[in-house]
C-alpha cells in the first residue's frame, strides 16, 4: 500500500519505487497519473513538506526521491544531506520551477543526480527518473549548457552573484515582498535565498547578516 493509494498489483522487485515531494496536491495528482502510467514505476507515498519527504524517504527507501526545491518545513536543498544520509540508496530527482544555476549546482555538490524544470516535465521527468534510477546524471539540456558556461563561483564564502545581491537588500532592511520586487523574482525564491545565504554563513537573524555584510564592503553605514 502506498501514503495516498495502493500499489500496483504483482509489482516486482525491479520496479522503481518512488516518493513524490511537492508543496502543490494538483502538481503531485498530475505527476502520479504521468509516472504510474509506466508500467514499472510505483509511487510509495507523496509529501507535502520537507519534513514529511525526509519521513517518508526513511520509512520506505525508494529508490528515487522526486523532490521540489520550494516547500514548507524547510528549504528542499537544506533537507537533501539528511535524506542523503538516512537512505544513501535513494538517488534524488530535483523537480522545480528555480532556474538559476546557483541552484541547480548547489543541488548537484549535494549529491543530487537530477535536476529538471517543471516547465519540462512530461517525458523529460521520466527520462530524468529512469537515468537516477541507474545512477546517472541528467540535467535539461539548456541547464546544462548554462552551467557548463559558468565558472565556479569565486563570492566571499561561495555565495553566489544573487545570493550577494540578497544579503545586501536583507542587510538594508528591505522585507521579501520588497527584496522580490525590486530583482523581479517570486517571494518564495527570495525566501529560498535568504534560507541558503544562512546556511551557507551559519547565521541564523538579520542582525549577524548585517554585520557580515558590513564586514566584506557589501553595504556601507
Amino acid at each position: 500500500m502506498t501514503e495516498n493509494g495502493s500499489g500496483k498489483a504483482g509489482a516486482s522487485d525491479d520496479r522503481i519505487t518512488i516518493v513524490l515531494a511537492d508543496d502543490h496536491a494538483v502538481v503531485r495528482s498530475a505527476l502520479r497519473l504521468l509516472l504510474e502510467a509506466e508500467p514499472d514505476i510505483e509511487v510509495v507515498a507523496e509529501a507535502g513538506d520537507a519534513e514529511a519527504a525526509i519521513r517518508y524517504v526513511s520509512g520506505h527507501h525508494p529508490r528515487v526521491l522526486i523532490l521540489d526545491l520550494n516547500m514548507p518545513g524547510g528549504s528542499g536543498l537544506q533537507a537533501i544531506p539528511k535524506i542523503r544520509s538516512q537512505s544513501p540508496e535513494t538517488q534524488i530527482v530535483v523537480l522545480t520551477m528555480q532556474d538559476e544555476t546557483a541552484f541547480a549546482r548547489e543541488a548537484l555538490q549535494g549529491g543530487v543526480l537530477a535536476y529538471i524544470l517543471k516547465e519540462a516535465a512530461g517525458e523529460e521527468l521520466v527520462k530524468a527518473v529512469r537515468m537516477a534510477a541507474q545512477g546517472r546524471t541528467y540535467l535539461q539540456p539548456e541547464l546544462g549548457a548554462r552551467l557548463a558556461a559558468e565558472p565556479e563561483s569565486t563570492e566571499p564564502d561561495d555565495l553566489s552573484e544573487r545570493e550577494l545581491e540578497v544579503l545586501g537588500l536583507i542587510a538594508l532592511g528591505h522585507t521579501n515582498n520588497e527584496i522580490a520586487k525590486k530583482l523581479y523574482l517570486s517571494v518564495r525564491t527570495v525566501e529560498s535565498h535568504r534560507a541558503h545565504i544562512q546556511q551557507k554563513l551559519g547565521l541564523t537573524n538579520r542582525s549577524e547578516l548585517v554585520r557580515y555584510a558590513l564586514d566584506r564592503g557589501l553595504i556601507e553605514l
